[in-house]
């Protein structure tokens, strides 16, 4: 596989955009690493999972700038992570990951820790203010990471399907730039009812 210039690097990781060229690799990625699909949708990922990943895109109504699909790779040129990342989603700023999945053989070592905040620099070199994203309530895990990371919930989404599941979300926000106060100004949908 010819090496691209990555987007940016991450710690001894580096991370591209993944073209839909990639799609029986990043398949692969997931049937190997199945662990966020088994919490989140109740069975393991599909045969069609990661082309779906790639063809899909936000609601119709919601107003969005890109969608990327990114890999994260190690030193030998490996996929170790996976995330989806959607900018100026609602409103100008406001960026969204839908979707990060590191390694399984990697949890607890520091690395998702190590591509999140450079993917989170890489959000805010781009204009981001705010990041958005939504956590299945329950997947303790995900919780605590994204807690971490700074995150806080402003509303929580029930009954929502995903696989054999129906899951509460927590919509989780963290800003990069701008208030808390002004992303729900901006983001009224989010305003806990």
């Amino acid at each position: 596989m010819e090496r691209r210039r990555p987007l940016f690097a991450a710690g001894a990781y580096r991370c591209d955009e993944m073209p839909i060229a990639e799609v029986a690799r990043l398949q692969d990625f997931f049937d190997a690493n199945p662990e966020y699909f088994v919490a989140v949708e109740g069975a393991p990922p599909g045969p069609g999972a990661a082309r779906e990943e790639f063809e899909s895109l936000p609601p119709a109504d919601y107003a969005f700038e890109r969608k990327y699909t990114l890999g994260f790779e190690d030193g030998a040129g490996s996929l170790v992570a996976n995330a989806d990342v959607v900018s100026h989603l609602l409103a100008k700023d406001v960026w969204h990951v839908g979707l990060f999945i590191v390694a399984t053989r990697l949890h607890g070592s520091g690395a998702a820790r190590s591509m999140y905040g450079a993917l989170e620099d890489w959000m805010a070199a781009g204009g981001a203010r705010w990041s958005r994203l939504g956590v299945v309530a329950g997947n303790a895990r995900a919780e605590r990471f994204w807690e971490r990371m700074g995150y806080v919930e402003v509303r929580k989404r029930r009954g929502v399907r995903m696989g054999q599941r129906v899951n509460d979300l927590r919509v989780m926000v963290k800003p990069l730039g701008g208030s808390l106060a002004e992303y729900l100004e901006l983001v009224p949908r989010d305003r806990e009812a």
